[in-house]
C-alpha cells in the first residue's frame, strides 16, 4: 500500500523533512510533496513489522504529533495517485482507505478533475462531451476518448480513470526543490505585509540555496486565504539563480498578477522549483557595479549567517516590520 500524508505546518520550510525523516523511520522509500506532504510505499514495512498499513499510518501521525506537534490527513491505496485522492478527501486526524477491490466504487462519481493531470482546460472539454466523472471517463470507448484528447492523453487519462498509476514514489524527491511559508496571525489585508513575508520567503529560500551550492530555474508562489482556498502561480527565472534580489524581485511579480485587492490572507508560501547545481548554472554578466556590490555583499552575510546564526544579518525592511 501507498501512504500518502498531508500536514497542517505553519513553517514548511523547517518542518517537511522532520517529517519525511518520521517516515524514513518506518520505510526507506518516502518521497517528499512540498510544501505539506509526503509520498511512502509501506509494501517492505507491512512484512517487516508485521502491521498492516492502517496500523503504520496510526504510528506516523502519533509520531508527528508527539515530536512536532503536528496533525496530518493520510490516505491509503495501491498507488500514489488513489493515495493522494485519498488524504483530500480524509479529514486532519483521519485517514481514508481504498482497497484494491474498491477502486471501482471509489472513482466512479469522483469528477475527473480529481485525476492527476487533468487540468481545467481538459475537464472542460471532456465534459463538454458527457465525460465529466472518472466513471463515465473508464467506460467510454478507448478510440473516442483519444480522439477527443489526442492518442497519448487519451490513453493515460484513460488508465488513471480506471484506478491505473505507474508513477513509482521516488526516494529523495524533495531534493528536486525547496519550500518555505509563513502564516499571518490574523487575515492579513495589507499588501505591505504581504511584501514583507515575500521578502522574508526569498531571503530564507536564497540561504538555504547557496548554502546547499543549488540554483533554482522557477519560484512558485501559493497565497491562503481565510476561506482555506489556496491560488498558485508559477513563473521561470530570467537565469537559474539563488540570488536573494532575484527571488523577491520574481515573488513581487507573481504576487503582483494575482491582481489581490482587499483579499483575507491567511499565509503565503513559496517554492524554489529545477535545482540544479550552481556550477552547472549560467550567469549572464552586467556591467552594473550595483549588482556585483550586491552578490559581494550577499557572500559576506551568508559567512555571518554560518559563524553567529541563520538571524545574524536580515534586510532592514524586515527588521523594521518586527
Amino acid at each position: 500500500m501507498i501512504l500518502c500524508a498531508r500536514f497542517v505546518l505553519a513553517d514548511t520550510g523547517a518542518a517537511l523533512p522532520a517529517l519525511v525523516a518520521l517516515a524514513e523511520g518506518l520505510t526507506p522509500v518516502v518521497q517528499a510533496l512540498p510544501p505539506e506532504g509526503l509520498l511512502a510505499d509501506l509494501a517492505g514495512a507491512e512484512k517487516y513489522f508485521g502491521q498492516d498499513a492502517g496500523q503504520l499510518a496510526a504510528v506516523l501521525r502519533v509520531r508527528a504529533l508527539a515530536h512536532l506537534g503536528l496533525d496530518c490527513a493520510i490516505g491509503l491505496a495501491p498507488n500514489p495517485m488513489l493515495a493522494g485522492m485519498a488524504a483530500r478527501d480524509a479529514g486532519p486526524g483521519t485517514t481514508r482507505t481504498v482497497r484494491p477491490d474498491e477502486v471501482d466504487r471509489y472513482l466512479a462519481t469522483k469528477p475527473v478533475r480529481a485525476l492527476d493531470g487533468v487540468g481545467r482546460s481538459t475537464a472542460r472539454t471532456l465534459c463538454a462531451y458527457g465525460l465529466d466523472t472518472a466513471g463515465r471517463l473508464a467506460a467510454a470507448p478507448p478510440g473516442t476518448v483519444q480522439r477527443i484528447l489526442g492518442a497519448r492523453q487519451g490513453r493515460d487519462l484513460q488508465e488513471r480513470a480506471r484506478g491505473i498509476d505507474r508513477t513509482p514514489v521516488v526516494p529523495n524527491a524533495s531534493a528536486r526543490s525547496l519550500a518555505a511559508e509563513r502564516a499571518f496571525p490574523r487575515d492579513e489585508l495589507d499588501p505591505v505585509r504581504h511584501r514583507r513575508a515575500l521578502l522574508s520567503l526569498a531571503e530564507e529560500l536564497g540561504v538555504r540555496l547557496r548554502g546547499a551550492d543549488q540554483v533554482c530555474r522557477s519560484l512558485s508562489l501559493t497565497v491562503r486565504y481565510a476561506d482555506r482556498s489556496t491560488t498558485t502561480r508559477t513563473r521561470a527565472l530570467r537565469e537559474p539563480s539563488a540570488h536573494s534580489p532575484a527571488l523577491a524581485e520574481q515573488a513581487y511579480a507573481l504576487h503582483s498578477a494575482l491582481g489581490l485587492q482587499r483579499a483575507r490572507v491567511r499565509g503565503i508560501s513559496l517554492r524554489a522549483e529545477g535545482l540544479m547545481a550552481a556550477e552547472h548554472a549560467a550567469h549572464q554578466l552586467t556591467f552594473a557595479p550595483e549588482d556585483e556590490r550586491a552578490r559581494r555583499i550577499e557572500e559576506v552575510a551568508d559567512r555571518a549567517r554560518a559563524k553567529f546564526g541563520p538571524h545574524a544579518i536580515i534586510p532592514g525592511s524586515l527588521s523594521k516590520a518586527a
